[in-house]
């Protein structure tokens, strides 16, 4: 079991628990899920460096990416239905608890004048999102061999229905959220 998912089941679960009142352990919010999500807007002209991001995100996150295709034609952006234009990974269960441990710990604080995360970022059903500027803040990637900076989403999907519980959640992993 991770350092995260125990720390999860042995504090966090019994905190929330008791602060709003659950009755039954599976009303409990837990994280279902990590996406992450890296568009490459310079596939257009090209396509090699959807490979190259793809690669980047497989060292991150231990899994390999999908590659997302367009789904319509933008002759303004010189885009066809079906060219590659990002990749994405799903993380659930351990990988998830161990990315959100290095997240938390490694990458966080290596980001320049980072002064915590905003708080406005829940979409209100108790999901968050946040956005890295580049991807070299995490150690698997070295930065000689980067080309150019490419940034990231990443949302936190939760089982929780508000945001203030989603919110108590992501505090319990010690996720610093303004």
């Amino acid at each position: 079991m991770t350092r995260l998912k125990d720390h999860y089941q042995n504090t966090v679960r019994p905190e929330l628990k008791a602060a709003f009142n659950y009755r039954n352990d599976m009303e409990i919010p837990r994280l279902e899920k990590i996406v992450i999500n890296m568009g490459i807007g310079e596939a257009v002209s090209d396509s090699k460096k959807v490979d190259v991001a793809a690669n980047e995100m497989a060292l991150i996150t231990g899994q390999k990416p999908v590659v997302i295709k367009a789904k319509k034609s933008v002759a303004t952006f010189k885009l066809r239905e079906g060219m590659p234009v990002g990749c994405k990974v799903t993380l659930r269960r351990e990988r998830m608890y161990e990315f959100l441990d290095r997240l938390i710990n490694v990458a966080l604080p290596q980001v320049r004048d980072f002064r915590g995360l905003p708080g406005r970022s829940f979409d209100g059903r108790g999901n968050y999102a946040i956005g890295l500027r580049e991807q070299t803040v995490f150690p698997e990637i070295d930065f000689d061999t980067v080309d150019e900076p490419r940034g990231m989403d990443i949302v936190f999907v939760t089982s929780s229905k508000t945001d203030e519980e989603a919110k108590a959640l992501l505090k319990g992993f010690n996720l610093p959220i303004n």
